[in-house]
């Protein structure tokens, strides 16, 4: 079988429907789109995802809802038990976590939570940090500095 050889089967190709040319053609009249309102007119179809009323399906999801606040400032945490890795008497600022792979993104500032212990005094030099940890920090004889 050659390129040339090939044809579409029959049946696969109908003319269009010529409508509202008369009733002898068979789509006289109303022309197939039913009688007055919105449907039988010129440009017709009407408002997208409109659904005659009924609260439309855009509405009825529950995603892409409530409010996003643009002043939100992004955090890389850090807990206080991670803290104990490092020896007594360290200061521990944003490079060292960094290298010690703490911390990912050096862009964001890093701020220190309250979640589990730490048993040694340490200096710590970041950008925020929970009233929790500050406590435990300050309990296990160490400072923290605002970076």
């Amino acid at each position: 079988m050659k390129l040339h050889e090939l044809s579409q089967p029959e049946g696969t190709k109908r003319p269009r429907k010529r409508r509202g040319r008369g009733i002898a053609a068979g789509q006289g009249k109303t022309g197939g789109f039913g009688t007055k309102g919105e449907g039988a007119r010129s440009g017709r179809g009407g408002k997208r995802y409109f659904e005659g009323g009924q609260l439309p399906l855009v509405n009825r999801l529950p995603i892409k809802r409530g409010f996003r606040n643009p002043r939100r400032v992004e955090y890389a945490v850090v807990n206080v038990s991670k803290l104990n890795r490092f020896d007594a008497g360290t200061v521990v600022d944003v490079p060292l976590l960094v290298s010690t792979g703490l911390v990912r993104d050096d862009t964001l500032p890093v701020k220190v939570l309250g979640s589990g212990d730490i048993d040694r005094a340490l200096t710590l030099r970041v950008d925020a940090c929970s009233e929790t940890a500050k406590a435990k920090i300050e309990a296990a004889g160490g400072t923290i500095e605002k970076a």
